[in-house]
């Protein structure tokens, strides 16, 4: 479908986890075209880059195409999760997720892009499909079953997705229905190299100090990783300075108090809600 859609081959989207390894071994397996794909979010935890890094130097020594996204502007500048907080005013929360537009859903486009979406990893997730055609928002995207994308039955979503060829993003998901227990059982049985993170007592990998992570794990990630911690004081600094020199108002006073807000500490003065960002509010 890629190749007769797109002319180019099916890319393996790639970050670092163990959806990803078995994603990107079931690849290997099929003798399909593709390519692997990896956006640098710049918050990974440095194990889970060493990880990447390794795997596709293995991959391009077997011939297999792999890129690095970096976010690389058309006036060269880059694009950071510690430049993006003061330029958007705002700590990223679980409902202004900007980090991922900007630093992990871009840079493949008008290419079909496969991704290792699981529907058991949330409640979310249990309404995404084998094939997706993703809109601006969820209601304009188009979700078609592996049933009726395979099925010869000239299903209307089907006709719909098929006709967005060239105009969108289009998405498959192969292990859409693995679960955590075939995830490891595969893992284990086909002897697959996964991220050192795993066996340091994570059971999931990502952007550290991820606003969808739970509260416990992000305070392990900033006890492991205390250099990341300083990095987003240093960039919640900036984004007050920057409110202040564009004329929003604010109830925080240091980077270390919007830390504190933004990891759910219920002991800090000044707490603030969503109506403390009327530049954000409808």
């Amino acid at each position: 479908m890629s190749l007769h859609y797109y002319g180019k081959p099916l890319v393996c989207t790639y970050s670092g986890g163990k959806d990803s390894d078995v994603m990107l071994e079931l690849f290997k397996r099929s003798g399909v075209p593709f390519e692997v794909h990896n956006s640098h979010t710049t918050a990974d935890a440095p194990q889970t880059v060493y990880h990447i890094r390794e795997v596709f130097r293995e991959l391009e020594l077997q011939g297999i195409k792999c890129s690095i996204d970096h976010h690389r502007k058309p006036d060269g500048s880059v694009v950071t999760m510690w430049n993006l907080i003061p330029r958007k005013y705002m700590p990223p929360t679980r409902l202004v997720r900007y980090c991922c537009t900007e630093l992990k859903e871009s840079g493949c486009a008008n290419r079909m892009i496969a991704t290792g979406v699981r529907w058991e990893e949330s409640a979310s997730r249990k309404s995404r499909e084998s094939f997706e055609v993703l809109g601006h928002t969820k209601k304009a995207g188009i979700f078609v079953s592996d049933e009726k994308m395979l099925l010869s039955d000239n299903n209307e979503r089907r006709r719909l997705f098929e006709r967005c060829e060239l105009k969108a993003e289009t998405v498959v998901n192969p292990v859409i229905d693995w679960t955590e227990r075939d995830i490891w059982e595969f893992i284990h049985q086909e002897h697959l190299d996964v991220n050192v993170l795993y066996q340091c007592g994570y059971e999931r990998v990502g952007c550290i100090g991820c606003p969808m992570a739970g509260k416990k794990k992000r305070k392990k990630e900033f006890s492991d990783f205390p250099k990341y911690r300083a990095a987003y004081i240093n960039a919640f600094k900036r984004m007050l300075e920057t409110r202040k020199i564009r004329g929003l108002e604010t109830k925080w006073e240091t980077g270390e108090e919007v830390f504190f807000w933004w990891m759910e500490d219920d002991n800090i003065p000044g707490q603030m809600s969503f109506a403390d960002f009327p530049e954000i509010m409808p």
